[in-house]
């Protein structure tokens, strides 16, 4: 394990989020400097009382100084409330803005990012880390602050009273730091552990509940809790070492404190009797020395608390040192003009891998799809299929070869230009815990209902939804328990539809339906599909109908072979298959039929075209 960043690093990566609170913090340090200034002046006017008034026994002598002190306490009451508060502001608006900041951050971030992380994990550095970094680098700035400039002021005042006495109670004092500094490597120690069993504990509770069917239907439970009791023992343990550092440390310095000051009033004492200081001076003395050594314990508990939240920092930092597999186009880019009609897609010559992968899930892929066009992309499971999407909407890039959109790069779009023109009904469709309307407008939250209630409809999911207990606002459980498969697909299409987006991409729609549920789903592709390019990547043959192109993906994921289009010269034409071998190869007359639904795309009179067969 990496050791942890040092302070001037930490400060360094989160300062920026500091800077619209420069503000409020500064006022809050001055507020409280001046809570401790008036401490001063109310232990100074104590001294006074007790030499002036009590030792004359005159009760004149006690209402100037008396008043005194009470105005002073009042406002330094009323410092210590605006320091706190203003402080403590400051502090969680630092802390809402770096959340955010590292959330967008993580939603820019790959799937494959995704996959070789736990998500547990990753909610327990978006909660408790974030949150001990603030610790550190906000509410630490201004304890860390107001405890040096107090240690300064009430020393100095010790230093006014009686310089002697002073530096005999200050010789003491490095013990304060010698016990704190011994604590901290535990500390640091026990901190890393004790996070990364929360994350653990975090990652499955997450699993638990989001597979619970699984776990039941397997009667894993008692895995499931065997998993939690060991996260759960991790963290345990970590935190009682924790816990046992933070309890040792306050005693043993109380007890270095006490020391002091029976030093101090030992020696105040037989300074009275040589009458060389007051009474009322001996007790300000020791109230100024009582005063200093708080302070004192707040910076060896600050330096504690910094060693605990550098651990938490480092995550952090792990988690925003983490680079998106794609760069986006620099700032101020221009997208694509407006499109009624769909847009030209095409693959030139794409090569691709996935990360962590040995052999290539593309290599040297070539398609065009013409603007408003149905394509059917069949295959083998591993041929590539729903990389093909992945590339599209730039969750990868290829390693050779491009993917363009109207004639154009996508890596010279900005992503969000690039994503705005694509549709995904994803083969897992997604459900939110949320109304079927707000679902529905995921993506177009500005969305009216008018329009809700029409995409809807042209997904063939108005009825059904009609019929649910509050219609369009019933609240869908968590990944929309209360809808059957076909009915969630039907809602990721009426999500796709309500973009309306040049371009619609749905990967494996049918899959896992029955037959009532897949006639559900199909029945408004046709219709979709009129007013943009449609890709359709399925198993299912009975969905070749539909398209206007069927395109084989064949042999190993590793073959060069690709993509294949049905002949035009015929109504019935068999459906062109890749296999590892010699792409010129005819077509045997037994291979299976493909109905195409209109004639073959003007220009291209090579079947092979679609392929780019060099």
């Amino acid at each position: 394990m990496t050791a942890a960043p040092g302070l001037r690093e930490v400060f360094a990566r989160f300062r920026p989020f500091l800077r619209a609170e420069r503000g409020g913090l500064l006022v809050a340090a001055a507020l409280l400097v001046l809570a401790a200034l008036a401490d001063t002046a109310a232990i100074w006017m104590f001294m006074l009382i007790t030499d002036e008034a009590l030792a004359a026994g005159s009760l004149d002598a006690f209402w100037t100084p008396g008043l005194s002190w009470l105005g002073i306490a009042a406002f330094g009451a009323a410092s210590s409330f605006g320091g706190t508060y203003l402080a403590t502001r400051a502090a969680e608006r630092f802390l809402v803005r770096l959340r955010a900041h590292v959330f967008a951050h993580v939603q820019r971030l790959s799937p494959d990012f995704f996959a070789r992380r736990r998500t547990g994990d990753l909610v327990a550095r978006l909660s408790g880390d974030v949150e001990a970094v603030e610790r550190l680098v906000a509410s630490g700035m201004v304890e860390t602050g107001t405890a040096l400039f107090s240690v300064v002021l009430y020393a100095g005042a010790a230093l006014y009273l009686r310089w002697d006495l002073a530096l005999l109670s200050f010789a003491l004092a490095p013990a304060f730091w010698l016990v704190a500094r011994s604590f901290s490597a535990g500390m640091r120690t026990a901190s890393r552990e004790e996070r990364a069993g929360n994350g653990e504990i975090a990652t499955v509770v997450a699993e638990g509940l989001s597979h619970v069917e699984l776990v039941q239907a397997g009667n894993q439970q008692h895995n499931q809790d065997a998993k939690l009791r060991a996260a759960s023992t991790r963290w345990f343990r970590a935190k009682l070492a924790e816990a046992r550092l933070s309890a040792l440390y306050p005693p043993l310095v109380t007890m270095v404190e006490t020391v002091c000051i029976l030093l101090v009033i030992g020696v105040g004492v037989w300074e009275i009797s040589a009458e060389r200081i007051t009474l009322g001076g001996l007790m300000a003395f020791a109230a100024y020395i009582g005063y200093l050594y708080p302070p004192l314990q707040d910076l060896g508990r600050i330096t504690m608390a910094v060693t605990a939240a550098r651990a938490g920092s480092e995550r952090l930092i792990e988690l925003l040192d983490a680079r998106p597999a794609v760069a986006d186009a620099p700032i101020g880019t221009a997208g694509l003009p407006p499109s009624r009609s769909g847009r030209a897609v095409e693959f030139d010559r794409v090569a691709f891998r996935y990360p962590q992968a040995t052999e290539p899930a593309l290599r040297d892929f070539r398609l065009q799809v013409r603007p408003g066009e149905f394509v059917l992309i069949t295959g083998p499971s591993g041929a590539g299929k729903s990389t093909l999407a992945r590339l599209l909407l730039r969750f990868y890039d290829p390693e050779a070869g491009r993917v363009l959109l109207d004639g154009v790069d996508l890596t010279r779009l900005p992503l969000h230009a690039v994503r705005d023109q694509i549709g995904l009904v994803p083969q897992e469709a997604d459900v939110l815990h949320a109304t079927v309307a707000d679902n529905i407008a995921f993506a177009r939250p500005e969305a009216t209902r008018a329009e809700v209630v029409a995409a809807a409809r042209e997904a063939d999911a108005d009825e059904f939804v009609r019929a649910l207990p509050e219609g369009y606002d019933t609240m869908l459980g968590e990944r929309g328990a209360l809808l059957s498969g076909g009915q969630r697909r039907r809602i990721a299409i009426a999500r796709a539809v309500l973009r309306r987006t040049p371009v619609l991409v749905l990967d494996e729609p049918t899959n896992g339906l029955d037959a009532a549920s897949k006639s559900k789903v199909v029945a408004p592709l046709r219709a979709l599909a009129r007013t943009r390019t449609t890709i359709l990547i399925s198993h299912d043959p009975e969905l070749a109908e539909l398209a206007d192109r069927v395109v084989v993906l064949g042999g190993e994921p590793t073959s060069r072979l690709d993509a294949v289009a049905a002949w035009p010269v015929r109504h019935d034409v068999p459906a062109g298959r890749v296999l590892s071998g010699d792409l010129s190869a005819p077509v045997p007359d037994d291979a299976p039929t493909v109905r195409l639904r209109r004639p073959w795309p003007a220009g291209l009179t090579d079947p092979l075209h679609a392929r780019g067969r060099p």
